[in-house]
């Protein structure tokens, strides 16, 4: 290759670090993360962090298998993360939200995949984040198998990143999750969550502003951030376990649009789900949301979880024995409604 004779010859050479993309720097990411990846791996895992592509096999156990995936991110609860310098658990909320949504088709998360993009990468922050996405597999048993990190100079603001992430999940097809069996007078199951999860921020965050809250005062024993930071409850393990030993008609899981919203995506047109009020108690976090904000009833139950999770649909005659076996697993669960008829002008989610 030959040098123009242009008037740029005596310039100044110019490198991708220049550019704004240091290299060295994300080699050395990749390095850091590795550890953190292989305590994710399974049997099934034929390639590591660092390939082009991820291998990985599909059990000879299942005899029908069916694929189950979902993507998802974490919202402006990262503008949080960014203000509060907390990153350790905001990878947490990253796989829970995607491994939870495939859950309740019945599926058991396989692999996950991240995607982290920055404007200029700060290893230490990078670092911070997928050691908390390899913690979130960890719990939800699923292998992290790859990603991508992405350094875009002039792409985000100084110190923040964007986040997504993608799970693949496997289900046999005579036990998929549909809902298609709910009928009137089963029993509607809640599991607790471990706060606002992953939803709801971009209000949480006006409260804050609008009535410049403190977030280093202390608020039921920890700090206020700590509170409204909580990662996202992953609900893999229990639930899997559950399948295995009882059947489980439905499975919702409350993400954004709150009760009001979820438990209608599994339910059929026949039937609606009635429940009681003050079948659990609303976490303090979401009363002092509440209050700060002004915010109403209606509008707190479909923009929040209010405390519930994860919803479980069986018939009356499991419901006792699920709440038990789900207790021991270490979830609070709580009977907090019943299947109903419905009729034309009625919401699919009622409270009485």
């Amino acid at each position: 290759m030959t040098s123009s004779n242009s008037d740029h010859s005596n310039a100044a050479q110019l490198s991708y670090r220049d550019a704004g993309v240091d290299i060295d720097a994300g080699d050395r990411l990749v390095e850091n993360i590795k550890p953190f990846a292989k305590r994710t791996l399974r049997p099934e895992v034929l390639t590591g962090i660092g390939g082009f592509g991820a291998l990985f096999e599909i059990s000879k156990q299942y005899q029908n298998p069916v694929l189950v995936s979902g993507t998802d991110g974490v919202g402006t609860k990262l503008k949080l993360a960014f203000q509060l310098k907390k990153h350790d658990s905001i990878g947490i909320d990253l796989v829970a939200m995607s491994v939870n949504d495939i859950l309740v088709q019945g599926a058991e998360p396989l692999f996950f995949l991240d995607y982290f993009a920055c404007g200029k990468l700060d290893v230490q922050t990078a670092t911070a984040v997928i050691s908390g996405i390899a913690k979130g597999c960890e719990l939800s048993g699923c292998a992290l198998i790859g990603g991508e990190t992405a350094e875009m100079p002039g792409m985000y603001p100084h110190d923040e990143y964007d986040l997504a992430g993608f799970a693949v999940g496997i289900v046999e097809k005579n036990r998929i999750i549909t809902g298609a069996t709910i009928q009137e007078g089963d029993i509607v199951l809640g599991l607790a969550s471990s706060g606002a999860h992953s939803n709801g921020y971009s209000l949480i965050r006006k409260i804050i502003e609008r009535n410049q809250i403190d977030l280093s005062v202390d608020f039921d024993g920890k700090s206020l951030g700590d509170a409204i930071m909580a990662p996202t409850r992953i609900y893999v393990k229990p639930l899997l376990e559950l399948m295995k030993q009882l059947p489980i008609k439905g499975l919702a899981h409350i993400t954004g649009g709150g009760l009001v919203e979820n438990i209608p995506r599994i339910l059929p047109d026949q039937v609606m789900a009635a429940l009681q009020k003050n079948s659990w108690e609303m976490p303090p976090l979401f009363h002092w949301l509440q209050q700060q904000g002004n915010v109403s009833d209606h509008e707190m139950a479909r923009v929040f979880n209010c405390g519930i999770g994860m919803v479980v649909v069986v018939a009356p005659a499991d419901a006792e024995s699920a709440m038990n076996k789900l207790r021991a697993s270490g979830e609070s669960v709580w009977q907090i409604g019943e299947i109903k008829p419905r009729t034309a002008n009625l919401a699919a989610t009622v409270f009485v």
